[in-house]
């Protein structure tokens, strides 16, 4: 999981070309949204679009995206879960 979560940090930071911070800079128990990385809706289209090109996770129901994406132990524990590739 630790392998993971470290990864997904890196796919982040990629993704949403956060490049002034390191995977360390980021707590993974620590909100995505709001005070923790201050992501907003636009960063979460890229997150699925993420999930479902690197691990393909495609979410049928928006409304669990909030749960999902609530911290990166949280899509790590989604993606160890439900991931096709």
């Amino acid at each position: 999981m630790e392998t993971l979560i470290e990864t997904l940090k890196n796919q982040i930071i990629d993704v949403l070309n956060l490049e002034d911070l390191k995977p360390e800079d980021i707590d993974a128990e620590a909100p995505l949204f709001g005070e923790g990385l201050g992501l907003d809706s636009i960063d979460a289209l890229e997150l699925i679009v993420l999930m479902e090109r690197e691990y393909g996770i495609k979410l049928s129901n928006p409304a669990e995206g909030k749960e999902i994406f609530k911290s990166v132990a949280s899509v790590a524990d989604y993606v160890s879960k439900n991931r096709k590739k």
